[in-house]
């Protein structure tokens, strides 16, 4: 995949409608420090499109970013800050929640999760959650330029036990700093959007003789 254009279009909050794009979409979730306005942007190729708050759990917004008029990634509010009111998390969640069970376009679901942990509570619960509601999720272990090389393997089975999953459910080590991993999601991307295509080309009619 190369990404020529962005475009923020479109930002809701707790009471907005969903959008109902036509164009295929991938949403990134993950804890409010986990990253993912960084993965964001190393995606995009952009050092600073997706904000990054200085003050983690700060984002309250559902965020929809026009990728080449091809497809969308939807940046998801951050969950998990302690210091965020229990008024604001159930919010969150909701909103979140609202996104997942009614966004008709929703294709892939990236769960971020910080390689140096073990995932939390909240980790495991957004991972069912996100299962409950019908998706797979690719699971994208952030921060890989935080640990040594000799430790990734051990630090990727900890998230798969924590989780719960096996092999097959996709992993990838990630850096937003080396760009290592963006690669595979820029793969797993096209083939979301071939699979569009070949599901585009097998639903037009027949043109009439």
């Amino acid at each position: 995949m190369v990404i020529k254009n962005v475009n923020l279009e479109t930002v809701i909050g707790v009471t907005s409608v969903i959008p109902e794009n036509t164009l295929p979409e991938v949403a990134f979730a993950g804890k409010s420090n986990v990253g993912k306005s960084s993965l964001i942007n190393a995606l995009m190729n952009r050092k600073s499109y997706a904000r990054i708050s200085s003050q983690p759990g700060k984002t309250q917004t559902i965020n929809f970013y026009n990728i080449n008029d091809e497809m969308y990634f939807v940046d998801l509010p951050g969950y998990g800050y302690a210091n965020a009111s229990v008024e604001v998390k159930a919010k969150w969640g909701k909103m979140i929640e609202r996104y997942l069970n009614r966004s008709k376009a929703l294709k892939k679901v990236f769960l971020l999760i910080d390689i140096r942990h073990a995932p939390g509570r909240n980790d495991v619960d957004m991972y069912n959650w996100i299962v409950n509601n019908g998706y797979e999720p690719v699971i994208i272990a952030t921060k890989l330029d935080k640990i040594k090389r000799s430790q990734i393997d051990k630090q990727l089975k900890i998230i798969r036990e924590t989780l719960g999953i096996d092999r097959s459910v996709i992993m990838i080590p990630f850096s937003s700093e080396t760009k290592q991993g963006r690669d595979e999601v820029y793969k797993l991307l096209d083939d979301i959007l071939s699979e569009e295509k070949d599901f585009e080309e097998t639903t037009e009619e027949p043109a009439g003789e």
